[in-house]
């Protein structure tokens, strides 16, 4: 059969589909730009200011949507690692990213790269583990992280004078706890509204992570609807969409609060639950002198190292098309684009 596209560059990206608690990672697998040598950090710099269309091309609409976090897998700096990944969302590239981990074992696993046991991942914010358990769950040891500040005052412009924590799991997060607030599908514009208000005057107040990082995902905590549960979450990601699962970095900051107030002791497992009613498993232990610090956050702790146990699930090996007649071979470009570096 003769090609309908003669004469146009047809370029093709091949991706592997996953669900972690029902929020999408998009591995890429063939067709990414080359970022060069080095660490992932170097790496995902250069990704950021030069692919930004490429991340659009693979995440967004008309081939994905919002909610989809993509992942480019690479070759590591240490020999012992079985890859370097850099994570990336609608806006651009996240710090890091649990859920995309868990998605990162399977898909690993689905293609054969490894079996089970326990692997060293580099990310940019430093290197984590995860283990593919007998029960088929991925566990994460995630970068140390910590509550930065506690019980800060925001004032919305819509929403009055809210209060939360400011803490890192991987990324930075506003995790605000209101046993009142009502989490759930039907809910989902109203808690849009006030977690992106929130975010903004976060911007606008100029409250921030460590060294002036900005804080990009806001974390709401209400009652949980399922037993065990310690409670159930909504949170906003960067470029405004909301997180499907759990959140595993929003769990590992909801970790490291928990901890420097003295209500969870190290080992001990809670589940959070998340706004589609999906769980993770999360507990902690003490960061000690051999656990590498990310660079670019600072300050006293106490710093942990979470551990988020969750599942994912295959759903796809897509080959994306990328037509050089398509006005949005590069997605859709919105006002958002332009919020992150």
């Amino acid at each position: 059969m003769a090609s309908q596209n003669s004469g146009r560059n047809l370029d093709r990206i091949v991706v592997l589909d996953s669900h972690t608690e029902g929020e999408p990672t998009r591995v890429v697998v063939d067709g990414a730009p080359d970022l060069g040598s080095g660490s992932a950090r170097e790496r995902a710099r250069r990704f950021a200011s030069a692919h930004r269309a490429f991340m659009r091309s693979v995440v967004t609409e008309p081939r994905g949507h919002d909610a989809v976090v993509g992942a480019v897998l690479l070759e590591p700096m240490h020999a012992d690692a079985v890859a370097q990944v850099i994570f990336f969302n609608n806006v651009g590239c996240l710090h890091m990213c649990v859920h995309g981990t868990i998605g990162v074992a399977k898909t690993l696993v689905h293609v054969g790269r490894i079996d089970g046991g326990r692997h060293r991942l580099e990310t940019p914010v430093g290197d984590v583990w995860f283990e593919i358990l007998s029960d088929g769950r991925v566990a994460v040891d995630n970068v140390p992280s910590r509550r930065a500040q506690t019980t800060v005052a925001v004032t919305t412009e819509r929403h009055g004078t809210i209060h939360g924590d400011v803490a890192w799991g991987g990324n930075w997060f506003f995790l605000i706890d209101d046993p009142d607030a009502r989490i759930g599908l039907l809910e989902i514009e109203a808690l849009t509204d006030l977690t992106w208000d929130v975010r903004q005057s976060l911007h606008r107040s100029g409250i921030t992570g460590s060294d002036g990082l900005e804080i990009d995902h806001v974390e709401l905590f209400g009652r949980p609807s399922i037993d065990g549960a310690l409670s159930k979450n909504f949170v906003l990601c960067p470029g405004k969409a909301w997180d499907r699962s759990p959140c595993g970095t929003g769990t590992s900051a909801k970790t490291a609060c928990l901890a420097a107030a003295g209500k969870l002791e190290p080992g001990v497992t809670f589940l959070q639950e998340s706004t589609i009613g999906s769980c993770f498993e999360a507990s902690y232990r003490n960061a000690t002198v051999g656990d590498e610090l990310p660079a670019e956050i600072t300050g006293d702790g106490p710093w942990i190292v979470p551990t988020i146990r969750g599942r994912a699930f295959m759903t796809g090996e897509t080959t994306l098309l990328l037509d050089s007649a398509d006005p949005f071979r590069s997605g859709f470009v919105s006002d958002l684009d332009s919020e992150r570096t």
